[in-house]
């Protein structure tokens, strides 16, 4: 495929001070919240469908009664402004009516994970005060498998696709739908959100890590406003278009950037509770759909469906996400058309910068034509001290081009402005981890993102890995990310995690891969030794390799390493098939017949 032309930065540049401007509209001691953007739009676009859903239907106009009927029952139950609900819920019509009815309220809303129970659960709610939880029926499993205070209130949304036992509905005190349905339909009192401003709190967003306790990260009324009308500047979505919504609601990705950016545009969102790889194109069509969200893993996943004679007759023509590796995107042009405008970015729920391909750039997340205009930095990380080397004078490093290390953002706190600010954790602790002081001078304050990025000569930025994901082996660097990129493609390959693991009296880490076949697809261990040997240097491909039967993935749809890593090639934790490779054989060999052959040798 052909390189196209580098644009010209000055270009580039224009698009980004066009979402700019668009960030600037709102300030935070502004009275327009969430509340006043959703019935703004009811009266624009009355008529115009906003949610679809199966065989459902809802336009603007009805769905803004819907979130109203909400509103009027949960202020009857007690809820008032600044208070703060949970929401668990799959993707469907009533996520958005519940979500929104609760913020025409002022209300707090705690997005929780519709994968997690237990102690995670429990501690989504505690760390953020939540006195009561709107639960989908089809999540009420959770719950019951949680040891939670008694305190808390449990308001039921019925769910008809499904329905769970009577005895796990006992445990609602409220069926909030009903409720809803009994309630009247106009827009709440403006009074109800008396003292309420765009600066303030609307959401609580668990950060979508894979282990451990997370972290909520707190996002205002102006940043899900900010959001919106920078989306929509980027990518001009106008009414007619429609948001294919697969990727849970519970995070930013849908509540946000589809979300906040189809009610400013009129645009419609298609609701399906979980990705279809076989279903994807066929509901494209069906709805006419023109802007997709997408995780790397899921546009791979689409290339293994056998191509078809029809692939490239549909609608879509927008795309906007993160983690396409440069080799799908090829593919993907190649295979679905080159009409795609694909939006790849980076960036992170709470964070105060980012970055967005705006020129098609094949791989690039973005691009930072002047350093001047932007707040974020790239600066050296060692991999080896896990530290920040210091220059001289005490202070951070800036990365040469082509140089690898992690992006911050620097912390602008101008009162009444929302750019560059840092919203942080319901957490004081959590949040004063993830700032760096003292970086280019005393008493400055920066993001630190976690993420390894590099820049080119033209300014192009290419995301490296998470730190941490990175590891070093034989005195080298070794990137999980650009090791999955280049063997993604292997054939009859489904899904692939890469990860470093720990080997008995060798210094750092040696890489691992959990492969999931497509089914019925062979593996050939030679034919992928080969195939990584060619594409990766020795040190660089993996030394271990599982063959798993099903992907681990998060509910964002990433995929889940921490277990992996754990676990790593121990054959008491792990019954999935393992490999060692071989150089000397070519190919890659059963590890308990390497064993039993080295203890042979000994």
């Amino acid at each position: 495929m052909k390189t196209a032309p580098i644009v010209p930065r000055e270009v580039t540049q224009a698009k980004l001070d066009h979402r700019a401007r668009a960030g600037q509209r709102h300030r935070a001691s502004q009275t327009y919240t969430m509340a006043e953007r959703v019935e703004e739009s009811a009266v624009r676009f009355a008529t115009q469908p906003c949610i679809l859903y199966g065989d459902e239907r809802y336009d603007y106009a009805d769905t803004n009664r819907r979130i109203n009927q909400v509103a009027h029952a949960a202020h009857a139950l007690g809820v008032r402004c600044n208070d703060v609900v949970a929401l668990c819920m799959e993707n469907r019509p009533a996520f958005l009516f519940a979500w929104l009815g609760l913020a025409k309220l002022g209300a707090r809303v705690v997005f929780l994970n519709t994968n997690v129970s237990g102690k995670p659960l429990a501690h989504a709610l505690q760390v953020t005060g939540a006195t009561h939880v709107v639960v989908g029926e089809e999540c009420l499993g959770l719950f019951a498998a949680t040891e939670l205070p008694s305190d808390l209130g449990y308001w039921l949304w019925p769910d008809a696709e499904r329905p769970a036992s009577a005895e796990l509905r006992a445990r609602c005190t409220v069926d909030l739908e009903q409720a809803a349905h009994q309630a009247v339909d106009h827009n709440p009192p403006a009074d109800w959100r008396t003292g309420l401003v765009a600066g303030d709190p609307a959401l609580y967003i668990y950060t979508s890590g894979t282990t451990g306790l997370p972290k909520a990260a707190v996002i205002s009324h102006a940043r899900w406003l900010i959001t919106g009308d920078v989306m929509q500047a980027t990518m001009d979505v106008q009414a007619h278009e429609c948001f294919y919504v697969f990727l849970p609601l519970y995070h930013g990705a849908a509540s946000l950037s589809a979300g906040a950016t189809a009610f400013v545009a009129g645009a419609s969102l298609l609701l399906r509770r979980k990705f279809s790889r076989s279903e994807f194109w066929a509901d494209v069509r069906r709805h006419q759909v023109t802007v997709c969200q997408y995780v790397g893993e899921i546009c791979r996943f689409l290339l293994t469906v056998p191509p078809q004679s029809d692939d490239q007759q549909h609608p879509l023509r927008k795309m906007v996400g993160a983690g396409m590796a440069p080799e799908v995107w090829e593919q993907w042009v190649r295979r679905f058309g080159d009409q795609f405008q694909i939006y790849e970015g980076w960036g992170a729920t709470e964070a105060n910068t980012n970055t967005i391909n705006l020129d098609n750039r094949i791989g690039s997340c973005g691009r930072v034509p002047f350093w001047e205009k932007t707040n974020l930095r790239l600066v050296r990380y060692d991999i080896d001290t896990d530290t920040h080397p210091r220059d001289e004078n005490g202070f951070l490093q800036l990365c040469e081009v082509g140089e690898t290390g992690e992006a911050i953002g620097m912390i602008l706190d101008i009162p009444d402005v929302m750019a560059g600010r840092f919203e942080g954790y319901t957490s004081p602790e959590a949040t004063e981890k993830k700032i760096l002081r003292n970086v280019f001078r005393a008493g400055d304050a920066w993001w630190s993102s976690g993420d390894l990025l590099r820049v080119d000569a033209d300014g192009y930025c290419w995301f490296v890995d998470r730190i941490g994901d990175t590891f070093r082996w034989n005195s080298e660097n070794v990137s999980t990310t650009e090791v999955a990129d280049a063997l993604g493609d292997f054939p009859g390959l489904d899904a692939i995690t890469v990860y470093g693991v720990k080997v008995p009296g060798a210094e750092g880490r040696a890489g691992m891969a959990a492969l999931v076949l497509q089914p019925g697809a062979p593996f050939d261990p030679a034919a992928f030794w080969a195939f990584a040997l060619e594409r990766l240097p020795r040190y660089a491909a993996p030394l271990y390799l599982r063959l798993s039967p099903t992907t681990d993935m998060t509910g964002n749809y990433k995929l889940r390493k921490v277990d992996l890593q754990r676990q790593g090639y121990d054959t008491a934790q792990v019954a999935d098939p393992l490999f060692v490779r071989d150089d000397a054989a070519k190919t890659y060999v059963p590890l308990q017949e390497a064993a039993v052959a080295q203890r042979a040798r000994a």
